[in-house]
C-alpha cells in the first residue's frame, strides 16, 4: 500500500473525524425517510437553529461550491452582479460555476489579504439604474478568507449597512467559519446574523466532516422556494441522514470549535517556529489555520518531495501551508526541521 505524503496543502486532505464517522454509522441503522424527512435531519436542523435562532431556514447540501452557487442563484437574477474579493473562492476556485449557474457578472474587489473594505464598494454602485450595465445585488464575503485572515464583526456590520442601504444582500462563504470563530472567540450568530448577513454557506467539511455543508437563510423571505433551487442545483441528497448526522455530531457538543481551535493553534505554532529562519518570510497575518510564506524557489521543490503543499504564487515563490484538526505538534516539529534543511542546504 502506498504511503501518502503528509499534507500541509489543505484541511480538505485530513481524514474524517472519528466522532463524525461514528455518527454516520449510528445513522446507518434501518430504514429512514429520504430527502431530509428523517429524524437525523430534523435533529441536526434543530442544532443549527439553536446556534442561529429558531426562525432561520436550514438546507443541507453536499459541497461548498454547491452551497455558494445555489444560495447566490436563488437571490439574484441573471442581470445582477455579485461583488467579491479577487481572492474569493467564487472567483478563483469554482470553475466559473457562479457565473454559469447564476448568469451574474462577478465584480472583483482588489485585496492583498482577501478582505473587502467598505470604502472599496461605492464605485460599484455607478451601474445602478443604468440598463446597459449589470446591476449590483450581492456582496459576498469569505469567513475566514482564502488568505487565512478574518473579518471582525464590526467589519461585517459595516459592509452589511452599506449593502442594505443600497438594496444589496450580503452572502457569507463560511467554508472555514469555525476557524474564524475560534480565532475571534466569537459566537457564530454574532459573526453572521447579528452582523447583518442575509444568507450563509455554512461549512463543516474542512473542519472534520466528510461531505457536509448547509445554506442558512437569516432573511426568511429570501428562502422562499429554495427547496426547488436546491433540487435544480443537484444538491438534494436522497439519503440525507448521512449529511445531517455529520452536522449533528459537530454541533451537539463543541467538536466543531475544538477542531478549529486545534487547527489554528498548529498554524500559529508553525509560524512561530519558522519566523526567525532568515530565508523564510511570512506574508500574511496568521489568524486561522493557514500560513503563507515566501521561501527560496529551490527549497520548494526539495520540500515537496517530502510533504504535499501548494505553491500559491510561483512568481513570488510564495507557498501556502495549512493545518487541520489532526495535525500534531510532532508533525509541526518534523515539518519545521524539513523546512530548515530545504532552505539552508545548498
Amino acid at each position: 500500500m502506498r504511503t501518502a505524503l503528509k499534507s500541509f496543502a489543505s484541511d480538505n486532505n485530513a481524514p474524517v473525524h472519528k466522532a463524525v464517522f461514528r455518527a454516520m454509522m449510528e445513522a446507518n441503522q434501518g430504514d429512514a425517510i429520504g430527502y431530509g424527512d428523517d429524524i437525523h435531519t430534523l435533529e441536526a436542523e434543530q442544532k443549527i437553529k439553536e446556534l442561529f435562532g429558531k426562525d432561520v431556514r436550514v438546507y443541507f447540501m453536499l459541497t461548498g461550491t454547491g452551497a455558494n452557487v445555489a444560495a447566490l442563484s436563488h437571490i439574484t437574477r441573471p442581470y445582477h452582479a455579485i461583488i467579491c474579493s479577487d481572492k474569493a473562492h467564487l472567483e478563483n476556485d469554482e470553475c466559473g460555476a457562479p457565473e454559469k449557474m447564476t448568469g451574474c457578472k462577478l465584480h472583483q474587489v482588489p485585496s492583498v489579504d482577501g478582505k473587502i473594505r467598505v470604502e472599496q464598494l461605492q464605485p460599484f454602485l455607478k451601474s445602478k439604474g443604468f440598463q446597459h450595465h449589470s446591476q449590483p445585488k450581492v456582496i459576498s464575503i469569505t469567513q475566514a478568507t482564502e488568505m487565512g485572515t478574518v473579518y471582525h464583526p464590526e467589519e461585517v456590520r459595516a459592509i452589511a449597512r452599506f449593502a442594505h442601504e443600497h438594496d444589496l444582500y450580503v452572502h457569507m462563504d463560511g467554508a472555514r467559519i469555525a476557524n474564524a470563530a475560534a480565532s475571534l472567540d466569537a459566537s457564530l450568530v454574532e459573526m453572521t446574523r447579528f452582523s447583518g448577513v442575509d444568507v450563509l454557506s455554512f461549512g463543516a467539511t474542512k473542519n472534520g466532516a466528510m461531505a457536509a455543508e448547509a445554506v442558512v437563510f437569516f432573511n426568511r423571505e429570501l428562502a422562499k422556494d429554495f427547496e426547488y433551487t436546491r433540487k435544480q442545483s443537484m444538491q438534494l441528497m436522497s439519503k440525507m441522514r448521512y449529511v445531517s448526522s455529520q452536522f449533528y455530531a459537530m454541533h451537539s457538543g463543541n467538536l466543531w470549535l475544538e477542531n478549529a481551535k486545534h487547527a489554528n493553534a498548529m498554524a500559529h505554532m508553525l509560524a512561530e517556529k519558522i519566523k526567525d529562519i532568515p530565508s523564510v518570510k511570512i506574508t500574511q497575518k496568521v489568524e486561522t489555520n493557514a500560513v503563507f510564506a515566501i521561501i527560496p524557489p529551490e527549497a520548494i521543490e526539495k520540500l515537496q518531495r517530502r510533504y504535499f503543499f501548494y505553491t500559491w504564487d510561483a512568481a513570488k515563490s510564495e507557498v501556502r501551508w495549512m493545518t487541520s484538526y489532526d495535525t500534531t505538534e510532532k508533525d509541526i516539529e518534523q515539518f519545521v526541521t524539513a523546512i530548515r534543511e530545504a532552505v539552508e542546504q545548498p
